[in-house]
Order: structure tokens, then C-alpha cells, then sequence
């Protein structure tokens, strides 16, 4: 069950990170044209950034799930297979470790319970907290971050997940078997 909830939402990170892909081209275009015309539209710059955090981590997600991230293999490479496996192990709890306090972080950032405790209001969230996060808006968009910043909770839960599922398919990191020839 883990494993189909994972591959679904990989799917699903793969479509948005494309569609930001082509979001971000057409944002860019468009600023190529408004200022070839003398009438630049300036929220574009900062909707293309934002979109592209937004790509950068979905896709790194996907990445991660499929054991394709970047990666300096040089001295891995000349261990043995047990030893290989052993650090495709290590490598998939550092990930995990990783996720988990980045979810444990994202919680104490947007701290939904001193949030629900104010009653929702942020002037009072902040005074009460001196978290400003909910008041922070967008330079040129009318745009709270918190909203564009959502994307690291969801980035980390999903990080979760995948190298949960990584690790549960393969415990022994057999994954770490393949002859580095083999890889393109």
C-alpha cells in the first residue's frame, strides 16, 4: 500500500515539475516579449522564481524516490557488493533522517497549533510567537510566502515516504549492486 502511494505521488510530482517546467519557459517568454515592448510586467520575474523552487523541489522528490540523484560515485564504486550495499543502506537513513527533521522543522515553522490558538489571526500568531511567516508577502505579487513556501513540508513528507518505501523494498540495498558500467 506504501508503495502504490508512493509511486502515485511520484507520478504526480513528475506532472507538476513538467508543468512548472513549461510554466517557467512560457513566464520567461512573456518577459521577453513585455520588455522588448518597453512594457515590462515585473510580478513575472518573481512568479518564475517561485515556480521554480516549486520545480526544483518536486523534481528532487522524484529523484530521490528513483535513487537518481546526483551522485560522486568514485570510491563506492571500488568497495565490494557488501560494502556497496551497506552504504546504499547508509545513504537511504541519511535521506530519511534528513526528511524526518525537516517535517519536525516545517512543524515548528509553520506552527499550525500556536496558529489555531490565536485564533487564526497572524498579527496575534506573531506577537505571540515573533514568527512573522504568516504576515511576509511577495515583493511584487499579492501573494502571502507562506503559501509558496508550502512546498518544503510537502517536499519533506514526500521525501519521507519515498525513502520509507526505498528502504522497505529493499532493506539490503541491493539497489547498489549494479556494475558501475552499466550506468550511463
Amino acid at each position: 500500500m506504501l508503495k502504490q502511494l508512493s509511486d502515485r505521488l511520484s507520478r504526480v510530482e513528475r506532472f507538476l515539475a513538467g508543468f512548472c517546467a513549461v510554466l517557467i519557459t512560457a513566464l520567461i517568454v512573456f518577459n521577453v516579449i513585455t520588455r522588448a515592448m518597453n512594457q515590462a510586467v515585473f510580478w513575472v520575474d518573481e512568479m518564475a522564481i517561485f515556480v521554480m523552487v516549486w520545480m526544483v523541489f518536486l523534481s528532487m522528490a522524484v529523484l530521490l524516490k528513483d535513487r537518481q540523484a546526483v551522485a560522486v560515485t568514485v570510491l563506492v564504486d571500488m568497495l565490494p557488493p557488501a560494502m556497496r550495499r551497506a552504504v546504499g543502506v547508509f545513504i537511504d537513513l541519511v535521506v530519511l533522517a534528513f526528511a524526518v527533521l525537516l517535517v519536525v522543522f516545517s512543524w515548528q515553522w509553520y506552527a499550525p497549533l500556536d496558529l489555531a490558538g490565536a485564533g487564526f489571526d497572524f498579527g496575534a500568531f506573531s506577537a505571540k510567537t515573533m514568527n512573522f511567516m504568516y504576515q511576509d508577502r511577495a515583493n511584487t505579487l499579492a501573494l502571502p510566502k507562506f503559501w509558496v513556501w508550502l512546498i518544503v513540508p510537502w517536499f519533506a513528507l514526500s521525501v519521507c515516504l519515498h525513502t520509507l518505501v526505498n528502504l522497505l523494498d529493499d532493506p539490503r540495498g541491493h539497489h547498489m549492486d549494479k556494475s558501475p558500467e552499466a550506468t550511463p
